[in-house]
């Protein structure tokens, strides 16, 4: 999994963290927590906040 595969990783954080709000993530927990999915195989700092502002909308999406 890439940073570019928000969707997959969106299910990923909804599976791995039910009960967190992803309103309330702050993007350095956000980024610890993505690169500690055991699927997630890319370079930790190729990460930046747009990428995981898209993570961040997408868990929401996923878990309305």
């Amino acid at each position: 999994m890439k940073w570019t595969d928000t969707r997959e990783i969106a299910i990923a954080l909804l599976d791995a963290h039910p009960d967190t709000d992803p309103r309330y993530v702050r993007f350095t927990d956000l980024h610890a927590w993505v690169t500690a999915l055991p699927e997630f195989s890319d370079d930790p700092e190729r990460s930046n906040e747009k990428i995981l502002e898209a993570i961040q909308m997408t868990w929401l999406d996923e878990a309305d």
